[in-house]
């Protein structure tokens, strides 16, 4: 199927601008304009980075250490899960004004597809405009946005202007926007991969172009022929509100190493509430807890138990957590980080859905 013949829809994908340091330069105005890092600056690593940190290289999951060292004014703030989570469900409603396919892939950005929008719009990037303007309005925080006809290219789309930017792709230049672009900034190309193709020597969308079907089955199996329609601006995956969750989780990194297992225990506790409450606004439930135990020499072990039944409540899953840490009894070196995760998910509310693609204008 070519980019000519293919279900054409109106797709946006929305991504917030360093939404938690944009919070937090938000709700502090001694921050604006300072390089910020949200995270621990005695342990851990950054949850993220304002744009004025990022110009020093400073950037999500680098380890707080690193991350003073390339910039030695940065500003560390602790996360607060819990404003971060009310602000994207301002967002999220705003989203829902115009469309009920919307696919969350995070708390700061979403696919939307708004082919019949619920406004009467009509125009995919006369919709995206508005929405940012109300996110500005709403929350005084900006976004960036792209607008195309698949999810593949909507989301190259929202970085390309970032940030606070507007990109859009219209049918029929897909194929030479992404044939410009190196193969790394694909969604689903991962370092290894794109470590992988560079070899072959695919370094771009053009050189991913070039090769054929075969040779990328050859090379990649069963993803070959993922990526010989991405280099040709094909992507067939639908925007699915009701994507399932996988596992539900939380962790944390301590100021100090523990080695306790009473104070061990209270950070599950506290660790416990923030999942509980995660899956209590999510309205699921599940089977398995698994408990992750990170060493003062990063040493990562895992423990997981699984029941016949659904977790009834938080004092059962933190039990649960207890009980696997007990198992790890006692500590053989320092514990940095605690994390309990719940997976083997139920929804009974969730209903599959299936989209009937059909051929509509688009970006008028």
């Amino acid at each position: 199927m070519n980019e000519e013949s293919a279900p054409v829809r109106k797709i946006i994908h929305v991504d917030m601008d360093a939404f938690y340091a944009s919070v937090e330069q938000r709700d502090d105005p001694a921050l604006r304009g300072r390089p910020v890092a949200v995270g621990g600056m005695h342990r851990g690593v950054v949850a993220a980075a304002s744009y004025e940190a990022r110009r020093f290289g400073v950037r999500s999951a680098m380890p707080s250490v690193t991350a003073l060292r390339r910039c030695p004014d940065l500003v560390f703030t602790r996360p607060r899960f819990d404003v971060y989570k009310a602000v994207s469900d301002q967002i999220r409603a705003i989203f829902a004004d115009y469309t009920p396919l919307v696919e969350p892939l995070s708390l700061d950005e979403a696919y939307l597809d708004v082919t019949e929008d619920l406004k009467g719009v009509g125009v995919a990037t006369r919709i995206a405009e508005e929405i940012r303007a109300r996110i500005r309005e709403e929350t005084r925080l900006t976004a960036s946005a792209g607008v195309s006809y698949n999810k593949f290219l909507a989301k190259l789309a929202s970085d390309q202007n970032k940030p606070d930017g507007l990109c859009v792709i219209p049918p029929g230049k897909g194929e030479a926007f992404v044939a410009i672009l190196p193969v790394k900034r694909f969604h689903g190309v991962g370092p290894k991969t794109a470590e992988k193709m560079a070899r072959l020597g695919i370094e771009t969308g053009a050189d991913l172009h070039a090769q054929s079907r075969d040779f990328l089955a050859h090379h990649f199996g069963a993803s070959g022929d993922y990526y010989y329609n991405l280099a040709r601006g094909i992507c067939h995956r639908q925007v699915k509100p009701n994507r399932p969750w996988k596992s539900i989780g939380a962790e944390d990194t301590f100021f100090d190493d523990l080695t306790d297992e009473p104070a061990l225990a209270a950070e599950l506790d506290r660790i416990s509430q923030t999942v509980w409450r995660r899956i209590g606004e999510k309205g699921i439930s599940g089977r398995t807890v698994t408990l992750k135990v990170k060493y003062r020499d990063f040493r990562i072990v895992t423990r997981a138990r699984s029941l016949d039944r659904p977790i009834a409540d938080r004092a059962e899953f933190l039990a649960v957590g207890c009980a696997l840490l007990h198992g790890l009894m006692p500590a053989e070196k320092g514990i940095r980080l605690l994390g309990l995760t719940l997976s083997n998910l139920h929804d009974p509310a969730a209903e599959p859905t299936v989209a009937q693609p059909q051929q509509l204008p688009l970006l008028a």
